[in-house]
């Protein structure tokens, strides 16, 4: 899914995410979501309150991009294009994070000012006038209070009104009425006895406003703390390109943003340097290191022709690089946004809760006026300190918080290991799955096989004349020693293997020089047409009728129908054939994971089932079986992509929650399935497409710290949900009670709060605790 500026046609949608800054809590979101869904032509809007950004489909012949941050920023908050963002986005937020800090700390000195002021009259609440405070110094006290409150009630609680009036605006109840309500209340009714006589709550008022503040800055910093990993994916793109305008007939560059770069300009990489764009080497020679992007360790050799992506780190060599994607079409921009996305995923239990956030306000503000009513009856001069206590004391902030802040850090932490979160209910899903299914090949193993053995069945085998022809000069043309029917029977199964990403036909392929080309020139020149059948193989079609298959045995045999001679059937196998017949077969090694066992024996010690479904031979299926102590009924081979669904569909019908492991196209109908997919990430593209989870560093290991990592987080969950829930259980009966104050209630309120953050941050401090260990 892409997340830019889309040049579409009149009648396409188009799709963009762009940063929104401002929004102080789950409310906030609300709102802008109610307000984009008003607009004319727009389609869907998913708001990502933890990573501050929105994204919005629509159609463009109803409205504008334009339009749509300009509806944004009429409610109070900044809105801009990714593209667009740069220091003025950073200098807008250092801004607003330094007027936070002048409002907490002008609420703060009023409020040890005015509680000074307000300490004498809890000694003695009725002045008296041969008492030591008299009521002409207990009217100077409160006047004095009143003056040092001005400032905190216009300038301090300003971001609670100006939240208030967005929710007035869309008729919309936030989080933020209740406390401004209460704000105002008080402090009206603090000025009307401070003129009339009677008891003043500016104290509370102060300490109420500077807690306020002060939980939000703390969970501003949980929130940046949480989306670490977010921030360093997005470092690797550079901020600065060098841009070849005039290349070839002008090597000369100019340094620009990267986000300016267009599609099709031209940049130059330097040594050292990380690529700024998706594109393709048009010139130039070196090595660049994909680690994060596709798993792999060892550095990647470029040259003409090659494609590079954005966030990989050239080591050596100046290349000359032509821009295809840029900008939010990146690959390493989806993944950031996929990842924003994920974060932003609540279980269904909060999702409901936020459905009727807006109907649990309103019986909170119903349940102030209810219980200040009824106090006037009861004692007129707690009416007002209670109905404000009930009402701010109720504000569910705690509750909004107590999942994003931890999606964000598990995440974040995740993303650290080389796992990436597509789905964030896979989070929930992986901590409560019992079974886990793992493909063989790539997955328990390395998936680098290596052809040992290539046997020739039929050496009178001779290929239609134009192809033989064209495999015999190629095959001279790399210095081949002979021309003999086994070197023309390898270059031509390589040819056909080199249109898979499979790891058995990545071996074979790696038999013949050059095969990339091979495969292409005899596509073309000789309307060989090739087809991939998921989990069987390649099919090979000539326009004379000539149908070959590059696969496994059942499915080459399949095509002809004749039986396969005795031979040594140890490690994998494929077999090349035509209608007439077995042609040769291919013998191969795989080396398995040293991760493999170690992560399948932490599973099975606590009482997980591990299965493995495999294409591959049965006999090789159970070698690997008993080498990983893996039960051998919970070992299949030979199993086609339809049997797979068919296993683990009989495996959610007995209850179980199924986690599929897999890299093969042939495992992207079983990733579909299963309650929690992941794929490696050396995987094929259809894979990764349909995971919920992407393994980027292809090691196992960080399969097992994920594993570990979600039941921890949703324990934290678990936690915070319970806490936030007692919290408004025992709050709210001893408010209406009349057993606390109004301090008490935004003490409460600002801690229970913060204690939800900072339960969240133990996320942070358990790398050690949920790597795997021997």
């Amino acid at each position: 899914m892409q997340n830019s500026v889309i040049q579409t046609s009149p009648q396409s949608p188009s799709r963009s995410q762009f940063a929104v800054s401002g929004m102080r809590c789950a409310a906030c979101a609300q709102i802008i979501e109610y307000r984009l869904r008003q607009l004319p032509g727009v389609e869907s809007v998913e708001i990502l309150y933890g990573a501050a950004r929105a994204e919005v489909q629509w159609q463009t012949q109803q409205t504008s991009l334009q339009g749509i941050i300009d509806a944004v920023v009429a409610l109070g908050y900044r809105a801009m294009p990714l593209v667009q963002q740069g220091d003025d986005a950073a200098n807008a937020e250092k801004r607003a994070q330094r007027m936070l800090l002048w409002r907490i700390f002008i609420a703060g000195f009023a409020m040890m000012q005015v509680m000074m002021y307000a300490f004498p009259a809890w000694l003695e609440p009725v002045p008296s006038l041969e008492g030591d405070l008299t009521p002409d110094i207990d009217r100077l006290l409160k006047i004095a209070s009143a003056c040092l409150s001005v400032p905190v009630f216009l300038f301090s609680a300003w971001p609670f009104y100006e939240g208030a009036w967005r929710s007035f605006k869309q008729r919309q109840l936030g989080m933020d009425v209740p406390v401004s309500i209460g704000i105002i209340a008080t402090f009206i009714a603090s000025v009307w006895a401070t003129i009339s006589g009677g008891a003043v709550y500016y104290d509370s008022l102060v300490m109420f406003v500077f807690l306020l503040l002060a939980a939000r800055m703390v969970e501003a910093q949980v929130q940046q703390r949480s989306h670490e990993a977010l921030r360093e994916l997005t470092k690797l793109v550079p901020p600065q390109a060098l841009l070849c305008p005039s290349y070839p007939q002008n090597l000369q560059t100019e340094q620009v943003l990267a986000s300016k770069v267009q599609a099709g300009e031209v940049v130059l990489l330097l040594p050292g340097a990380f690529v700024p764009v998706d594109g393709i080497v048009l010139e130039g020679s070196g090595e660049c290191d994909e680690a994060l992007m596709t798993g792999e360790a060892a550095a990647i050799f470029k040259q003409t022709g090659d494609k590079v992506i954005a966030g990989a780190l050239n080591l050596s060599g100046r290349l000359f690089i032509r821009a295809e994607q840029v900008g939010t079409e990146t690959r390493i921009a989806n993944l950031i946004a996929m990842m924003a996305r994920a974060a932003n995923q609540k279980p269904p239990l909060l999702q409901i809760a936020d459905r009727h956030a807006s109907h649990f306000l309103a019986v909170i503000l119903l349940l102030a006026v209810v219980s200040g009513i009824v106090w006037y009856f009861i004692d007129p001069s707690r009416a007002l300190p209670i109905a404000l206590t009930v009402l701010v004391i109720t504000c569910p902030c705690a509750l909004s918080l107590a999942t994003p802040s931890v999606m964000a850090a598990v995440i974040g932490q995740m993303a650290k290991r080389g796992m990436l979160v597509a789905n964030g209910s896979a989070i929930e899903g992986l901590a409560r799955a019992t079974h886990f299914v793992f493909d063989k090949t790539g997955t328990l193993t390395r998936g680098q096989l290596q052809c040992q053995q290539v046997q020739v069945l039929r050496p009178d085998f001779v290929l239609p004349t134009s192809l033989q022809m064209s495999l015999q000069d190629r095959a001279a043309s790399a210095q081949s020693s002979t021309s003999s029917s086994q070197d023309l029977i390898t270059h031509f199964a390589s040819s056909m293997a080199s249109n898979s990403l499979h790891p058995i036909a990545c071996a074979i392929a790696k038999l013949g020089p050059n095969l990339p080309a091979i495969a292409t020139a005899s596509i073309t020149a000789h309307d060989l047409h090739i087809e991939e059948m998921a989990g069987q193989g390649l099919q090979a079609s000539l326009a004379d009728g000539t149908c070959y298959r590059l696969g496994n045995l059942a499915f080459v045999q399949a095509l002809h129908g004749h039986a396969l001679p005795q031979m040594s059937k140890d490690g994998s196998l494929a077999a090349l054939g035509d209608q007439n017949g077995w042609i040769a077969i291919f013998h191969l090694q795989d080396e398995i994971r040293e991760d493999a066992k170690l992560l399948l024996s932490a599973l099975q010690q606590v009482g997980k089932q591990v299965w493995i479904l495999s294409g591959d031979r049965s006999t090789a299926v159970s070698q690997l079986a008993k080498q990983l102590d893996v039960p051998a009924a919970q070992a299949l081979g030979q199993l086609a992509p339809q049997e797979k669904l068919a296993k683990v569909t009989e495996l959610q019908s007995n209850g179980a929650k199924v986690v599929v492991l897999g890299d093969g196209m042939n495992d992207g109908p079983v990733l579909s399935l299963a309650d929690v997919s992941c794929a490696m990430g050396q995987g094929a593209p259809i894979t990764q497409a349909r995971s919920d989870l992407l393994l980027m560093s292809s090691n196992l290991n960080d399969f097992g710290y994920a594993w570990r990592s979600s039941q921890f987080a949703l324990r934290l969950i678990g936690q915070n949900l319970l806490w936030a829930l007692a919290y408004n259980i025992i709050a709210i009966p001893a408010a209406v009670l009349g057993w606390l104050a109004p301090w008490h209630a935004a003490l409460g309120m600002s801690l229970s709060s913060v204690l939800v953050v900072l339960n969240s941050l133990r996320m942070l401090r358990g790398e050690s605790e949920f790597t795997l260990k021997e």
